[in-house]
């Protein structure tokens, strides 16, 4: 049973495909990829599932005790992290700790038999453990190593601890986020985490793109402020070009009219985003005004600007006066940008959502369950299957004999050490 994507079959929960865990005669574009996940938390696993998502082997280094704290995140359900359980389906977890000389060790070696390590420890850490670079690339030269931190590798701010929040507020984007008289705001999700997770790991397949013409890895440092100051989009250019210091103002986008998120007479939520000529002209004409491409209040974007409050409160008057989904209807009709304000609910019973994006996330204790899939879609390439959240040290065993050639001898005298595990009964 399968699924379409991109007009492909992409496989149903549970099926199983090649031993990657991708399904595709062509295979993954990051097939024979392995990846050292050192992260924790929410950004750089984060880069270690936009990885796997292409078909990239993530070995995922937990506390053999604890494990990544994420796993004791809110919400839960019958014990499991949602937020764990959607970055790190199938990956696999290996127990190691890493404040023992042995587990240091052990994670040299497998640091030369990956090619890349992603890591978001405080910046210093792995050079006080003997894993700096300059160490691994020397065992293994093509290495990858991609930092993620809180303020990046460089600069004054560079030893200061740094979680998304504070990422949101030093880079600019809690100050301008929300209304005029409400105070700055932060998301209530990983936004800065998430956004950082994602530029790691571009930054690692280019990265790879460059070894396969120089034979030589690099070390890719992401700040978790940096890519969400980027989007913030002309914030700094403002400043340093006019002086003007960007404000709060709602919905709205500053510099276009009319565009804000509206409430419909059945006390639903839409969105519109007349944010070109032509679409404004055409939301007119939906509104049954197409007079104002000729009134000097709204002829032009510039205009618009200047009498937003009194058109804003034209087009919220004409979308309150009818239910959502009437509204969306003639908004359709006329090409003008919009849509629904949509809950988790309206999400996954939208048909667009579940053809194209939403995918199952099989195996674990959530029972049917959907995750967003992969961010982007490749013609050929179908998608990967997410299939069960690995438990603490799960893959400690098989994963360390394949890359170390460790024997059961070496495991049982390093699980005695505490050094790594759980390993499983029958190691002796």
């Amino acid at each position: 049973m399968t699924d379409k994507v991109n007009g492909r079959a992409r496989p149903a929960a549970g099926e199983r495909t090649s031993a990657d865990g991708c399904a595709g005669a062509d295979g993954p574009p990051l097939a024979g990829v392995t990846v050292l996940e050192l992260g924790t938390m929410y950004a750089a696993p984060t880069a270690g599932r936009m990885l796997r998502d292409f078909g990239a082997r993530v070995v995922k280094v937990e506390d053999p005790a604890t494990g990544d704290y994420a796993r004791h995140w809110t919400p839960q359900h019958e014990g499991l992290a949602l937020g764990f359980a959607r970055l790190n389906a199938g990956k696999e977890s290996v127990g190691i700790d890493l404040r023992q000389p042995a587990g240091r060790d052990l994670v040299r070696r497998l640091a030369a038999r990956v090619d890349v390590v992603l890591e978001s420890f405080r910046p210093g850490r792995l050079e006080e453990w003997g894993l700096g670079y300059d160490v691994l690339a020397a065992d293994n030269p093509g290495l990858v190593l991609t930092r993620v931190s809180g303020f990046g590798q460089t600069g004054p701010y560079r030893e200061r601890p740094g979680f998304g929040t504070v990422a949101e507020t030093a880079s600019g984007y809690a100050f301008t986020n929300g209304w005029p008289d409400s105070p700055p705001t932060s998301p209530p999700f990983g936004f800065a985490d998430s956004i950082a997770g994602i530029s790691a790991a571009y930054g690692t397949v280019t990265t790879l793109l460059a070894r396969s013409r120089t034979g030589l890895g690099d070390v890719v440092d992401v700040a978790l402020y940096e890519p969400l100051m980027f989007i913030l989009g002309d914030m700094i250019l403002r400043y340093t070009s006019t002086g003007e210091v960007q404000q709060r103002v709602g919905n709205g986008s500053g510099s276009a009219s009319p565009r804000g998120i509206y409430p419909a007479g059945d006390g639903r939520w839409l969105s519109i985003a007349a944010s070109s000529q032509r679409i404004a002209l055409r939301l007119f004409e939906a509104m049954g005004h197409p007079e104002f491409a000729d009134d000097p209040r709204f002829a032009t974007n510039t205009a618009r600007m200047e009498h937003n409050d009194e058109l804003q409160g034209i087009v919220a008057a004409w979308v309150a006066a009818r239910p959502r989904a009437e509204v969306l209807a003639d908004l359709d009709r006329h090409e003008v940008v919009a849509a629904p304000v949509n809950d988790a609910r309206d999400v996954v019973e939208d048909p667009h959502f579940r053809e194209r994006t939403l995918v199952d996330l099989a195996g674990t204790v959530l029972g049917p369950a959907l995750v967003p899939g992969p961010i982007l879609h490749l013609g050929g390439y179908p998608g990967p299957v997410y299939d069960g959240v690995p438990e603490i040290g799960e893959h400690t065993e098989p994963a360390l004999r394949e890359l170390l050639a460790l024997s059961p001898a070496e495991l049982a005298g390093l699980g005695a050490e505490r050094v790594v595990g759980p390993l499983r009964a029958g190691v002796r």
